[in-house]
């Protein structure tokens, strides 16, 4: 993670510790699916060139430090947490006062302009609670202020909070759609207008195939099953601090030495680990497959964030490597780790052997010393979602 944010200039009354030396590990988690084009077949979001990425990371507040590939993803450590580019998704996690929402219109402009997508298929917003909401910027200083905003670009948005709102929470924007890409709404004209005169010009070619080709084409289309997908987040706070330590220039003098150390390279063995340990402390890497097999078409990665200092301690695990018993990589993360609490969150689309992870977590109501308070169930059009929150107990 970067630097903590010096408040000394803040306006709270307080006189901590904590007030002096702040940094919010809470990221922010945008994911986008773009809708396969069939007027270009070649539309690829690698094609976007590096430049463009750097500049439109400047809107977010944060910038490339380091960077590793393989034929199915690029993965980039930000100066605050990931960004992950493949064919047709892609992934970004901020922390801090970051803005990921300020870079969405850029993006679909390099998306129709540069990649040849002119249509999202999905989109997923969320985040967990912040520790220190009264610091974050526009338009992330609230999540009725960020509905507010993915609501101006859609009609089909829906906004969901699991969990204690007064507590550990997580919230989630998505959309619900009765099939096919999400049109942007036409209030924002000028961008509308630029994602229709795009696909319009996709499209020519496709007004010369007749009727019944068109029909036969939409009914494979409609036959086919979706690429299995899932994503698992687990994100722990109230760390043990002898653990935390690991990620300080006082006992690591390097990344790699940490992620040895810690054990992070035996959590999904067979990830290639681009890692980053910062000065004074804080550590994040990306672990990119080296073979997820050709089901997974985007690849599959992982991605860790640390802020390891005891005030406002946070770690994040997340991954899309399919699993049919998710129980065990928990264990191995908060073993690894040692929080005092954590949120899970697993997404599974119903060809995904992870499609039962709800019943699979429902009957772990403890793990190790960590015993469940909080379990909650989400269907929607292409995903299933579980949520759940645990505690070590005895607390």
């Amino acid at each position: 993670m970067a630097e903590s944010e010096d408040l000394s200039n803040s306006s709270s009354n307080s006189s901590s510790r904590e007030d002096m030396h702040f940094f919010e590990g809470v990221e922010k988690l945008l994911e986008i699916w773009f809708e396969p084009s069939t007027a270009c077949k070649n539309a690829d979001l690698r094609k976007i060139p590096r430049p463009m990425w750097d500049a439109l990371l400047k809107t977010v507040r944060c910038e490339i430090i380091s960077f590793t590939r393989n034929d199915q993803i690029d993965a980039y450590v930000l100066s605050e947490s990931s960004m992950f580019v493949s064919k047709r998704r892609w992934i970004l996690k901020t922390c801090g006062t970051t803005t990921p929402l300020q870079c969405f219109e850029p993006l679909l402009r390099l998306a129709a302009e540069i990649a040849g997508y002119t249509e999202i298929e999905d989109l997923f917003y969320s985040r967990k609670n912040y520790k220190r909401p009264e610091l974050q910027v526009s338009p992330h200083r609230g999540f009725d202020e960020e509905v507010a905003f993915l609501d101006s670009f859609f009609d089909d948005g829906r906004a969901y909070s699991l969990g204690a709102i007064n507590r550990d929470c997580w919230h989630l924007y998505t959309l619900s759609r009765g099939g096919g890409g999400s049109k942007i709404l036409k209030r924002n004209n000028h961008l509308h207008q630029l994602m229709e005169q795009h696909h319009s010009q996709q499209l020519q070619q496709q007004q010369e195939d007749d009727d019944v080709q068109q029909l036969d084409a939409q009914l494979i289309e409609a036959s086919m099953q979706p690429d299995p997908d899932q994503t698992i987040e687990i994100l722990m706070t109230d760390l043990d601090p002898s653990v935390m330590a690991i990620f300080t220039k006082d006992v690591c003098t390097t990344a790699k030495e940490a992620t040895q150390k810690s054990g992070i390279h035996r959590l999904l063995p067979g990830m290639v680990i681009d890692d980053y340990l910062f000065d004074p402390c804080g550590y994040s890497m990306n672990g990119i497959s080296k073979n997820c097999g050709k089901k997974y078409k985007e690849g599959c990665y992982m991605t860790i964030h640390i802020t390891p200092e005891r005030e406002f301690s946070y770690v994040s695990f997340e991954s899309n490597v399919a699993s049919s018993d998710y129980g065990e990589l928990i264990k191995r993360v908060t073993r690894t780790f040692q929080p005092g609490k954590f949120i899970v969150t697993v997404f599974a689309n119903k060809t995904s052997i992870a499609a039962n992870a709800n019943r699979e977590i429902e009957h772990l109501g403890t793990i190790d010393q960590w015993k469940r308070r909080d379990i909650q169930y989400s269907r929607f059009a292409s995903y299933d979602l579980t949520y759940a929150q645990y505690c070590k107990y005895p607390s």
